[in-house]
């Protein structure tokens, strides 16, 4: 089984995609810490995110790594992320990566090199992957395709919250400014652009808890099953 959810920023595809892996025991991946991990040993390296060459130079050469969070690394984070085997899940959740990988992922091949990662992590697995692309790119031939959006007030209020709570504060004028050049730059990026294909299944969290939204997707994962 595969299920993809492509989305904006703060429609809230990482929280659902976490909690809905675990209760169907799938394996869960987010393919935007992927490009955050780029971004952030970019920034490391000195290297400019919109030097594509640089950027693809780079992605060749670093090692990144997805695991699921247990033990003492169960600590909140959707998803246990290293790079070069050094445990970054944190450092690539600052607003300055989510910039960041939205500029490094308009790079034609740089997303080459991170979809094929993302489709061999995806061989024999039953796996819930969320990002921008998945439904359209990555995985084609998805058994469930969800296109996850919401009112942008809402968003940006989804957003903030998250910010705080791991210790960066922005105003809401930032964080709407932020959403917003996202937004633009992955809608309207020339490879693979952020939208819905006509198979997916568009569904609006904008008046829905989490719960709600869980068991919505859990009930239509047992009409296709």
């Amino acid at each position: 089984m595969q299920i993809a959810i492509d989305g904006p920023v703060a429609a809230g595809k990482s929280t659902i995609a976490k909690i809905i892996s675990s209760r169907l025991g799938m394996t869960y991946v987010d393919t935007g810490a992927m490009y955050r991990a780029l971004a952030l040993a970019a920034l490391r390296a000195d290297m400019d995110w919109d030097n594509a060459q640089a950027m693809e130079k780079l992605a060749q050469k670093i090692k990144i790594r997805l695991a699921r969070p247990i033990g003492k690394k169960n600590d909140g984070r959707p998803v246990s992320v290293y790079l070069d085997n050094e445990d970054i899940s944190w450092k690539i959740r600052e607003s300055e990566m989510g910039e960041g990988a939205s500029v490094v992922g308009t790079h034609p091949e740089v997303r080459k090199i991170l979809v094929k990662l993302q489709q061999e992590m995806c061989n024999g697995n039953d796996v819930v992957m969320e990002g921008r692309d998945i439904g359209s790119k990555v995985l084609p031939h998805a058994d469930l395709k969800i296109f996850m959006i919401a009112d942008q007030d809402v968003r940006v209020k989804r957003k903030r919250k998250y910010l705080t709570k791991v210790g960066e504060k922005l105003t809401r004028k930032q964080v709407q400014a932020d959403l917003v050049s996202r937004d633009t730059r992955e809608m309207t990026r020339e490879v693979d652009p952020l939208r819905p294909t006509l198979d997916a299944w568009q569904l609006d969290t904008t008046h829905m808890s989490i719960e709600e939204v869980i068991d919505t997707i859990v009930k239509k994962v047992e009409e296709i099953s």
